[in-house]
C-alpha cells in the first residue's frame, strides 16, 4: 500500500493530467464562448464611445456578443485598474489611450497599476495635436511664434484640457526645445473652453487636438493653425506643417486610442481580436465615420505594431514628467 504522500502525489498527477485536458480559461481554445466587454475609461457620450462603440457593433459578425461597459473617474484610471485585475482570459478589454496607459502610471504617486500591466492588441485610431494662436499673435509658423515668444517672456500662455494632459506635455517639450520660452501653462476643464478663450483673444495659444471645429473657426479667420505634431502633414488638412518641419525636428506626438488586455492574455487570444478588429477597420464606412470626427483610422495596425508606438510614447514623455516634477497623489 503506498504511503499518504505517494498517494497524494499519484492523486495530485492525475488531477494535473484530468486538468490539462480541458482548456484554460486564457487559453485560445473554444474563444470566445461569451460575450466579451469592452471597458471604456470614461463616462457614456464622450470621445471613448465615439471611438469604441462602433467597434463593438461591429465585433458581433466577427468575435460574438461584444458590449460596452463605462467606469469613469481618475481621468480613467479607475476603468483602466478595473481590467488590469480581470482574469487574463480574453473577457475584458480596455480602450485604452496615451494618458491611461502612459501618462497615469508614471505621473502617480502610488498607481494602481503600471505601463506594463497591459499587452496591446491594435490600434483604432490616431489623432494629431495642433499649435493654435489668436490672429493677433504675429506668427505664421513655429519658428517665428518662438521669436516673437522671447521678446515678450512671461505674457504668453498657452491653453490645454489640464495638468498631465498629453497636450501639456507636448507644450513643455516644445518650450525645452526652443530653449526654454517663458510661456505661462493654463490649464482647463476641457479644450473647448480652452478654445472660447483662445478665440475671444484672452489666451495666445492653445494646443489641441485637431479637429473639425478648429479647421472651421480658422477657415473663419478667428484662429491660426500653424503645425500639427505627428511625423507626417495630415490627409484631411494637408496644408499645415508639421512641427518638425517647423523648425522642431524633434518635435513628434500623436494621440491614440487602442484595444488593450491583461498581460497574461494568451498569444492565441490576442492574435485572434487583432485579426477580427483589422478586418473591421477595412470597412469604409467606419474609416469614413472616424473621419468625420477629426481621427485618422488604422487600418494596418497589429500587436507588435501597437506596442512599438505605446513604448516609443512612454520613451517621449518620461523625461518630459520627470524634467518638470510632475507627480500626483
Amino acid at each position: 500500500m503506498p504511503s499518504l504522500s505517494r498517494r497524494r502525489f499519484v492523486n495530485a498527477a492525475a488531477f494535473a493530467a484530468t486538468v490539462a485536458g480541458f482548456p484554460r480559461s486564457g487559453s485560445a481554445a473554444g474563444y470566445p464562448s461569451r460575450p466579451i466587454r469592452l471597458v471604456i475609461p470614461y463616462g457614456a457620450g464622450g470621445s471613448g464611445d465615439e471611438i469604441g462603440r462602433p467597434w463593438v457593433e461591429r465585433m458581433s459578425s466577427q468575435l460574438g456578443p461584444t458590449f460596452v461597459e463605462n467606469i469613469g473617474g481618475a481621468g480613467g484610471a479607475i476603468g483602466t485598474t478595473a481590467v488590469a485585475r480581470e482574469a487574463p482570459d480574453g473577457y475584458s478589454l480596455l480602450l485604452g489611450n496615451g494618458s491611461t496607459q502612459v501618462i497615469i502610471p508614471l505621473t502617480t504617486a502610488n498607481p494602481s497599476y503600471s505601463v506594463g500591466d497591459f499587452r496591446a492588441i491594435y490600434r483604432l485610431i490616431s489623432s494629431a495635436l495642433v499649435f493654435a494662436t489668436h490672429p493677433s499673435v504675429p506668427a505664421a509658423n513655429l519658428k517665428e511664434l518662438i521669436a516673437y515668444a522671447e521678446t515678450k517672456p512671461g505674457t504668453m500662455s498657452y491653453g490645454t484640457p489640464g495638468i498631465g494632459t498629453g497636450n501639456h506635455l507636448v507644450g513643455e517639450m516644445f518650450k525645452q526645445q526652443a530653449g526654454g520660452l517663458d510661456i505661462v501653462h493654463v490649464p482647463y476643464r476641457g479644450i473647448a473652453q480652452a478654445t472660447n478663450d483662445l478665440v475671444a483673444g484672452q489666451i495666445s495659444l492653445i494646443i489641441g487636438v485637431m479637429s473639425v471645429q478648429l479647421l472651421q473657426l480658422s477657415q473663419a479667420g478667428k484662429i491660426k493653425l500653424l503645425a500639427v505634431t505627428p511625423e507626417k502633414r495630415l490627409s484631411g488638412a494637408p496644408d499645415i506643417p508639421t512641427a518638425m518641419e517647423s523648425g522642431m525636428p524633434d518635435l513628434s506626438y500623436e494621440g491614440w486610442f487602442g484595444l488593450f488586455a491583461h498581460k497574461m492574455t494568451d498569444d492565441a487570444i490576442i492574435d485572434r481580436i487583432a485579426q477580427a478588429t483589422r478586418t473591421a477597420m477595412a470597412d469604409p464606412a467606419l474609416q469614413a465615420a472616424y473621419r468625420a470626427q477629426g481621427m485618422e483610422p488604422d487600418s494596418d495596425s497589429s500587436p507588435d505594431k501597437f506596442q512599438r508606438i505605446v513604448d516609443a510614447t512612454t520613451a517621449s514623455l518620461a523625461p518630459v514628467i520627470k524634467s518638470i516634477g510632475l507627480k500626483s497623489l
